[in-house]
């Protein structure tokens, strides 16, 4: 994982440039570096190491005149190093090294080959690519400045002062001068009316096994983020599988107001059954206001739900990096691929159901996933994330939704991804946590941060102030307390118009409270006693 800044044009003062890249140094604590081609185009990089820690720096250059950064990892680097690569010469051992041997083999159609989560730009001469992973696991924006030049950045805070327009560069696509930005990862399951497959238990929990297994490829030490609930705790039990046969220790982390929060409690239980070495961060209400204005920086948002989830978050990652870790796996995307939010309970019909999984899939990039990347980079920490795997999304989200709604369980959410790992004779987790309803992540470290939080941030807007919010906010005018002073502290590091355009809301349908918080809607007050009983148990 880094932070990437590419200019594409002449011109461009280096010391500038430098000083614009290390807006981003808390992505790449461990190198930078930066490489100005024949031409006058200009690339940096921040590096955080993970793998080939030796001879890994970037820029990186092919074999020919071609340069390139890159932002991710590349899952299957060796096996096109042993094929379709073979008869290059790497001058690393880098996974990255592959993207611009694959632009040096195959010009632009290349991206569709890479398995893993990217944000790259390669320059030759004066031909350039730049490219995003399939679902925009990793952040990059694009921009103009005044005098023509392009940028690419993996934060909008390396460019954001230097451009007169800039926007998000969207997942799954790729650029050039030459095709504009053309579309190349289409995958079957974002058709609705694909979704005809019937379940297969034993498929879902191989594929989602293989999908962990290549995210364990790391240099250095690997951890797992245990919230408690089911995907994250899916995740680490998968990780532990895997990883016992080599001796090597996992390493868990979760984090709550205290040790009685939802979270933390579930996630105790977890970690013993699985017998990974546990790590338990408390925070409070105060330390969390007290960093929002650095968060939301961070973040470079002002959604609700991603800064209420990406608090506790920022806390726990700090204490991951200080134990020495440096990768973590994390449970992003099971809630939309299986519609596990509690509002999906309300779907009017299975087609509906479908249609907003394949849209919440697709427009992850903007809420989950930037609350999963920046708020672990903010410490140079790298989360990766199993579910999002595009051999497991092309094999679950195509399963019929009939199979995937709650109505179909007696309002069980995600059933079907619980039974595909419920094997008793060899348990992946205990069956109170395995059944256990959904919390989302800003909830689930203890109910009243959200409660204090709005509370809070009431007391900074006046009546008259949110009233007047259209005059002063026009483009996604806040509509609560709460989400015009998150917005006010955006605007003040952020205040172009294009960076307000960047960002989208996170609003659930299908409920009249429209606040994002699981317990605004009406299914959580019916819950079932499966939290209760972890506690009872512990």
């Amino acid at each position: 994982m880094c932070g990437i800044l590419a200019i594409i044009g002449k011109g461009k003062d280096e010391q500038l440039v430098k000083q614009l890249s290390k807006r981003m140094s808390h992505r790449g604590p461990d190198e930078s570096d930066l490489h100005v081609t024949e031409n006058g185009h200009v690339l940096s990089h921040e590096r955080l190491s993970i793998i080939d820690l030796a001879t890994g720096k970037q820029p990186i250059q092919g074999t020919s005149k071609a340069w390139m950064v890159h932002n991710g990892e590349i899952y299957n680097h060796q096996k096109l190093r042993d094929t379709v690569l073979s008869h290059h010469e790497f001058r690393t051992t880098s996974d990255s090294e592959v993207i611009v041997h694959l632009y040096e083999e195959y010009g632009y159609e290349f991206c569709d080959m890479l398995d893993g989560i990217f944000a790259f730009v390669v320059i030759n001469g004066d031909d350039y690519i730049a490219g995003r992973d399939p679902l925009g696991v990793k952040p990059l924006y694009y921009g103009l400045d005044e005098r023509g030049r392009m940028y690419f950045s993996s934060e909008m805070k390396a460019i954001a002062d230097q451009c007169k327009n800039f926007s998000t560069f969207p997942p799954g696509h790729y650029y050039t001068a030459k095709t504009g930005f053309v579309k190349y990862y289409r995958p079957e399951w974002e058709d609705a009316a694909k979704a005809t497959d019937e379940v297969d238990y034993f498929a879902i929990r191989k594929t989602l096994t293989q999908a962990v297994e290549k995210r364990l490829m790391s240099d250095v030490p690997i951890g797992v983020l245990l919230s408690g609930g089911l995907d994250s705790s899916l995740t680490s039990s998968i990780a532990a599988r895997l990883m016992k046969d080599s001796g090597q220790k996992l390493h868990s982390f979760s984090i709550g107001l205290s040790s009685d929060a939802p979270d933390a409690v579930a996630a105790r239980l977890v970690a013993e059954f699985l017998g990974t070495e546990h790590h338990e961060v408390h925070f409070t209400i105060e330390q969390g206001i007290e960093i929002l204005d650095k968060l939301i920086w961070h973040l470079e948002t002002y959604d609700v739900t991603s800064i209420r989830a990406s608090t506790p978050m920022y806390f726990l990652s700090k204490a991951i990096t200080d134990k020495g870790i440096k990768v973590v796996l994390s449970g992003e995307g099971a809630d939309e691929i299986f519609g596990g939010y509690l509002y999906f309970r309300n779907a009017p019909s299975a087609a509906d159901f479908q249609k907003e999984t394949i849209e919440r899939v697709q427009k992850l990039f903007t809420a989950d996933l930037l609350r999963a990347d920046k708020s672990t980079m903010a410490y140079g920490l790298e989360a990766r994330v199993p579910f999002l795997d595009k051999a497991f999304l092309e094999l679950a989200i195509k399963i019929k939704p009939e199979e995937k709604q709650p109505k179909t369980y007696d309002g069980v959410e995600k059933y079907i991804l619980r039974k595909a790992f419920d094997t008793p004779k060899t348990p992946y987790l205990p069956n109170e946590v395995l059944w256990r309803q959904k919390e989302q992540f800003s909830d689930g470290v203890g109910y009243s941060w959200i409660d204090t939080l709005i509370e809070y941030c009431s007391e900074q807007v006046t009546d008259a102030e949110l009233e007047a919010a259209e005059e002063r906010f026009p483009y996604n005018t806040p509509a609560t307390k709460e989400a015009y002073f998150y917005r006010t502290i955006f605007h003040k590091h952020f205040p172009q118009v294009s960076a307000a355009q960047t960002v989208r809301k996170w609003i659930p349908k299908w409920q009249e409270n429209t606040d994002p918080s699981g317990r605004a809607n009406a299914a959580h007050v019916q819950a079932d006693t499966c939290i209760a009983q972890v506690k009872i148990e512990i």
